[in-house]
């Protein structure tokens, strides 16, 4: 009865609409508005944190981004640090900075190294960090540092990071963490990770993210790749602004469904380790072996990274006595579980693993985050400034807990059981609950858009796709008919998805305007995480493709678990 009487005290707020009748409740028409109103979401209402938030930061999912100064492509666009302030508005946690020495090498730039990007000062990206990082969330905010520095700049980022973050700066009591401390006790907290320095130098060449000669080596591969690659993603770049996006699948990225599957033999046009690198390079790296590493920026990494010689066996060999984090390319993950998927899961466990995109993503596109989240992966990093369907799915995955940027990782990635015995996201696993979803209508296009946005001369004809991503085993779309010439279309079509690991599925909703001649329109998206999702008729508001929600547009939808 609480409940019920605090809807009719929101809803009193429009008791000027003539429909609301005070002293005998709502009429028909009424409990309808109230239905289709944002005050009945699909998700908690309340939007607070409410996973346990005192376990190890290994024990979380936590927003991640990639390159965040960038604000395009990752070859010419511009680097900047309202990327980075606009990840902290929308609860990114982790944020990416690599740093290079300036022309002058007297400061330290941020730029994605060995390309036609134009660098942003880091002091200016540490003091909008500063400024916006607990706008979205109390919770901790981990930079994770690029370091292609020598060591008096490195010393320069010390004395800055100090300065700038002062006691929002964590300090590890120890060079070396047995376990990781909970978000709790980082509360609104500023956290660097990076590879402890000396390391750095000696290692720079193993890992294929923290040191951007990968890049270089992939681009240079390509007779004339470069330029081409700088041209195309300019065009890219600018055709962006425009309203009409030019297809599907450049503007949405694949269908999930078809990336699930892409376990395939490593990838040659992915540079090795150590190849390509050419002798300058590696004589400038042994000069700074011989230099000291500065003390006070050793003593400023909290989070040490970085992959013991050897391969993905010892990468991920666990360690008793010290926890770290492994950075591994969304290439190199997607060949390790096949031959080592368990020990990944066991890894994650008490260490931190960062997947980032693979190299060819020069246009800023994503891969499936399912692919780390299913064997532990806390840090799935992504361009932000991508818009694509696996954007849509790292926005939906961190909706969930209040969307303070930290996820609780299900007990089913944190048990082992007799054996050793960890969950195998590709086991044939029984199924635990069934998903019911009936789509009943739609409303609101025609106060969104202009009324020849999708057809000069008719109302639209919108069609409902409705699926789950998730394990291999759940992840499946289908799709209602299309309703045509409505704008406020009635579908009354119900699905059913059998669930095996409902802890890690999402629950993926996109509109679409059936066009016979062209492609078909775009009208809307949003992803849920299943495991937070109320039961029950509720309004579910739309996105665009950005991940915007749009002001009216909606979906009466009714969620059972059976």
């Amino acid at each position: 009865m609480e409940d019920v009487q605090g809807i009719m005290d929101s809803l009193h707020e429009f008791k000027h609409l003539p429909i609301f009748q005070l002293r005998k409740g709502l009429n028909l028409e009424a409990f309808f508005r109230y239905l289709c109103h944002d005050l009945n979401p699909p998700l908690s209402p309340h939007n607070t944190v409410h996973h346990d938030m005192n376990a190890p930061l290994s024990h979380y999912f936590i927003y991640t981004g990639h390159n965040s100064y960038l604000t395009g492509n990752q070859l010419s666009s511009i680097c900047s640090d309202v990327p980075v302030i606009n990840s902290l508005q929308c609860g990114v946690r982790v944020i990416e900075l690599d740093m290079w020495p300036n022309s002058t090498k007297d400061d330290i730039d941020v730029l994605h190294g060995r390309t036609l990007t134009t660098p942003v000062k880091l002091s200016k990206c540490l003091i909008s960090i500063k400024k916006y990082a607990f706008v979205a969330s109390e919770y901790p905010v981990i930079i994770t540092l690029e370091d292609h520095l020598t060591p008096d700049l490195q010393a320069k980022v010390a004395e800055m990071a100090t300065q700038i973050f002062g006691d929002l700066l964590f300090s590890p009591e120890s060079e070396c963490l047995a376990e990781f401390p909970s978000p709790e006790s980082l509360k609104r907290q500023i956290i660097i990770s990076t590879k402890p320095p000396k390391e750095y130098l000696e290692t720079k060449i193993k890992d294929k993210d923290e040191g951007s000669q990968k890049e270089t080596a992939s681009i240079q591969k390509k007779d004339n790749g470069s330029q081409k690659a700088t041209k195309s993603a300019k065009k890219k770049d600018n055709g962006s602004q425009k309203a009409k996006y030019p297809s599907e699948d450049k503007t949405w990225g694949k269908e999930i469904s078809d990336l699930k599957d892409e376990l395939e033999p490593f990838d040659k046009d992915e540079p090795e380790e150590g190849e390509d690198i050419n002798e300058e390079d590696m004589e400038d790296w042994d000069h700074k072996l011989q230099q000291s590493a500065a003390p006070e920026y050793r003593r400023l990494i909290a989070i040490q990274a970085g992959k013991q010689k050897g391969g993905i066996k010892e990468w991920i060999r666990l360690d008793p006595d010290k926890v770290r984090r492994l950075s591994l390319s969304e290439q190199e993950l997607e060949n390790a579980i096949i031959t080592h998927g368990q020990d990944i899961i066991r890894f994650t466990q008490r260490n931190l693993l960062r997947v980032f995109p693979k190299v060819m993503r020069v246009d800023s596109s994503n891969y499936n985050p399912l692919i780390g989240w299913m064997h532990g992966a806390q840090m799935v990093a992504f361009n932000m400034q991508g818009y694509d369907r696996p954007l849509w799915l790292m926005q939906g995955m961190f909706r969930a807990n209040g969307g303070c940027g930290y996820v609780k990782k299900p007990d089913l990635l944190l048990k082992v059981g007799p054996h050793d015995k960890v969950f195998d996201p590709k086991a044939n696993l029984p199924v635990k609950t069934t998903l019911k979803v009936k789509v009943y209508m739609g409303e609101g296009w025609h106060l969104d858009f202009h009324h020849t946005h999708f057809d000069i001369y008719s109302p639209p004809d919108f069609y409902t796709k409705v699926g789950i991503a998730g394990v291999p085993a759940d992840s499946l779309m289908k799709k209602t008919k299309a309703v045509e010439d409505d704008w406020t279309p009635t579908w009354n079509e119900e699905f059913e998805f059998p669930l095996t690991a409902p802890e890690l599925a999402l629950l993926r909703i996109e509109v679409h305007e059936y066009d016979m001649s062209e492609k078909d329109d775009f009208g809307g998206q949003t992803c849920l995480p299943v495991s937070e999702l109320r039961t029950g008729i509720r309004a579910v508001p739309l996105h665009n493709q950005k991940g915007e929600k749009y002001n009216s547009v909606k979906l009466l939808m009714r969620f059972e678990f059976v």
